[in-house]
């Protein structure tokens, strides 16, 4: 147990989706006491299916509104921020870019700068993504490769990522970005997201559906292993502030594979199989897509600790026993 956070008030924004509820989860554990920004009321939530809204005080409002955050800041004398909402479906973001923007562009700026009006703010992390640096054919992405979205998503992402730094060295403010790889684990309610969506239909007897021709190569990180990392740049804002992580296992696998070793270990071998959409590549896919750890390994000593199959194993573990909470 880490006992740096007990006691420490803490605000998380995004605390009723899949990661940010999560962090929540883990800094509840660690005796924490955590204020979180809730913008609809949706049902189901995460924040709700992992039973922790009698655990942590709940502020409803928009991460635009710059009066709220000034007000939970000081009135809550916020030490810590964790900054994971976002608008963060991307055939969402593709119908609704102006939306996408306003969510995760304007409100990264708003709440930066209620973080410099308030000196009680010791740390902030900001979630960036992998899909900051858009399609580079250097492989690994390390992080002084140049930000370059094009899709909405992407796009607001590389501009959530220059906005955070631009705070942290224009204001010397303690602002930390991490760009992960694509997180699993539980209580991600988005079933569009290639892990979720397979170990639902796995698990309901359904062949699995993938979108894409298989070939596609990406890295996946489980949520315990975003956390414990969000935790260490946090800890060690000297040494972290103002720059960019990535948070990766340097373990890559192509798409298909991934379908069939879900498929594997929920015991559905030779009952079921991926149902391939696509025959072809299309011009829109990135071939591959990885990250390299080295620097956040280096500056922190921050390491994955779980591999992808016994991850997929607790993951799917978890959706047989909550599927029943999730709809």
């Amino acid at each position: 147990m880490n006992d740096f956070w007990s006691g420490r008030s803490v605000f998380v924004t995004g605390a009723t989706g899949f990661v940010g509820s999560n962090l929540t989860s883990t800094l509840v554990e660690l005796g924490a006491d955590l204020v979180c920004l809730q913008r609809d009321d949706t049902s189901p939530n995460s924040l709700d299916i992992l039973d922790l809204r009698n655990k942590v005080t709940v502020i409803r409002g928009e991460l635009e509104d710059l009066e709220l955050l000034n007000r939970i800041l000081n009135e809550y004398e916020i030490d810590s921020v964790f900054h994971l909402a976002a608008q963060a479906i991307v055939g969402a973001a593709n119908r609704s870019p102006i939306s996408t923007f306003e969510s995760n562009i304007r409100g990264t700026y708003m709440l930066l700068e209620a973080c410099r009006l308030n000196p009680s703010v010791k740390r902030v992390v900001v979630a960036s993504s992998d899909k900051a640096y858009g399609s580079n054919p250097t492989l690994p992405y390390r992080e002084d490769l140049p930000l370059q979205g094009v899709f909405p998503y992407d796009v607001s992402k590389s501009c959530t990522d220059l906005i955070s730094r631009s705070f942290a060295v224009t204001f010397d403010m303690p602002v930390v970005v991490t760009r992960s790889a694509n997180i699993y684990g539980p209580a991600d309610l988005n079933l569009s997201r290639i892990i979720p969506g397979t170990i639902v239909s796995v698990l309901r007897g359904e062949n699995p559906v993938v979108r894409s021709d298989g070939t596609p190569l990406r890295e996946f990180v489980h949520t315990d292993d975003v956390c414990s990392a969000y935790l260490v740049l946090a800890e060690n804002i000297d040494k972290t502030r103002g720059d960019a992580f990535n948070i990766g296992t340097d373990a890559p696998v192509q798409i298909l594979e991934l379908t069939n070793k879900i498929i594997e270990l929920a015991g559905a071998s030779g009952k079921l199989e991926p149902k391939i959409l696509l025959t072809r590549k299309i011009d829109r896919e990135i071939d591959a897509q990885y990250l390299s750890a080295d620097k956040i390994r280096q500056r922190t000593g921050w390491a994955s600790t779980i591999d992808l199959e016994n991850g997929l194993r607790r993951t799917i573990e978890w959706y047989n026993q909550n599927l029943n909470k999730m709809m």
